[in-house]
């Protein structure tokens, strides 16, 4: 970590809270390498495991200003310690399934393991460093997540290709995430309170009880509905990922569909797409400290729009194609960095965790609405007119970047007036 110009104490929070993002992906993919196996052994059909996959992602939507509340009040790894032990005992419910409901609990339980993490997660990486080089600390985060996503599908592979029982898989990725929740927890006991709960303001420290819940539900929502910027970062988040999960999702129906590529070669060049465009996270953070966030968004938006009507367009040689397919999803990535960022600079330090899981529910509903919205569209019209569409996206993207620029470099400036002033009356 030390090329990143991270603190020795910066240095261990960001690896340990990549650490964590891997085994929070994990679980996310966990459920869909099993759908076979489950619907065989549970004698039930894929709406059902279907349903169990959906359920994770509703869990996870419902509660991240919950969790946001709690890291922002009662401490960011209290949050990120109980999520990542209940994580392990969903996924470990689900290797061990028996019957349909015994399924739907583990998937509930993981669900709400999962949903604590990015809430715990942002404000530890803000709080552990420095302005300079927090994209980077972003860029490591996002990029270990995608390896994460790639896991499951080779855990159970494996299992597969060695003949063991399908079970094992799942199994073994609830075991590396018990471990690793522990020597988490463990590593994380040497660094600074400042770090792991935040500043301590003297405010909502009275105990949690059922009947002031409904006063502090409303005080959140009508301190959410106050961040402007935050509100519009979001709808600027859901927009990103409703281009990323069109991409992830249908790049191999534009390959086959449209340009008659076979199926196999499709899934591989998928599968090179996403491997750069892991790596174009990392590139992200590194641009984002070095330039300004913005400039790195709509450079990525500007290219995601080209390449798309490109692709769209159905007449490009097939190597060109395959060339534009492998850097295609980069488009997006590289820009998730500068949006963390810009998350961070429109959050004050103790409202990063309700902050960051609003935007997460950005992430989360664009994930849940593009799959279904683009296959309708292509059901209507065609393959090649849904990427038409994403481009759309790109453009409605561009647009909604300046507002929330705008918008940044008025709080922003308000902030540091305020500053001045107060600073002025002291004197």
């Amino acid at each position: 970590m030390s090329r990143y110009g991270f603190s020795s104490e910066g240095g261990r929070v960001v690896g340990l809270i990549g650490g964590s993002h891997f085994v929070n992906h994990m679980y996310f993919m966990l459920l869909p390498p099993v759908f076979g196996p489950l619907q065989s052994d549970l004698n039930v059909g894929l709406p059902e495991v279907g349903l169990a996959a959906s359920l994770v992602g509703a869990v996870i939507v419902a509660l991240q200003l919950p969790f946001g509340y709690l890291s922002d009040t009662r401490g960011r790894t209290p949050v990120l310690g109980f999520s990542l032990a209940l994580g392990a005992i969903g996924a470990g419910l689900i290797a061990t399934a028996q019957t349909y409901p015994w399924l739907l609990g583990g998937a509930l339980v993981m669900g709400v393991g999962l949903a604590g993490h990015h809430p715990a997660h942002y404000p530890l990486l803000s709080a552990a460093t420095d302005p300079d080089n927090r994209g980077r600390a972003f860029s490591v985060h996002g990029f270990t997540g995608a390896l994460g996503f790639a896991a499951p599908p080779a855990v159970v592979g494996a299992t597969a290709a060695l003949g063991i029982n399908w079970r094992y898989g799942p199994g073994a990725i609830a075991v590396v995430g018990a471990l690793y929740a522990i020597f988490c927890m463990a590593r994380f006991r040497g660094v600074s309170r400042e770090v792991t709960h935040g500043p301590d303001t003297g405010t909502d420290r009275d105990p949690l009880t059922v009947r002031g819940l409904p006063s502090r539900i409303t005080g959140g929502l009508r301190s959410l509905a106050a961040s402007t910027g935050i509100v519009l970062l979001t709808v600027l988040w859901f927009l990103t990922s409703m281009a990323n999960w069109g991409i992830q999702t249908y790049t191999n129906e534009l390959l086959v569909a449209g340009y008659e590529v076979p199926e196999g070669t499709a899934n591989l060049l998928v599968s090179a797409m996403l491997v750069v465009g892991a790596l174009a996270i990392l590139l992200g953070g590194e641009l984002s400290d070095r330039y300004s966030a913005q400039g790195v968004i709509l450079g990525g938006f500007c290219a995601l729009i080209a390449m798309t009507l490109a692709l769209a367009w159905g007449e490009l040689p097939r190597l060109v194609v395959f060339g534009l397919v492998v850097i295609f999803i980069s488009s997006v990535k590289v820009g998730r960095p500068a949006l963390s960022k810009l998350g961070d600079a429109l959050s004050a330090d103790e409202d990063l965790g309700k902050n960051f899981g609003l935007l997460t529910i950005g992430i989360s509903g664009g994930g849940a609405v593009a799959p279904y919205v683009y296959g309708v569209v292509i059901s209507a019209t065609n393959v090649r007119f849904a990427f038409a569409t994403i481009a759309a996206v790109g453009v409605l993207a561009i647009a909604m970047t300046f507002v929330v620029v705008g918008v940044s470099d008025r709080s922003l400036a308000g902030g540091s007036s305020a500053e001045s002033e107060a600073a002025t009356a002291e004197d």
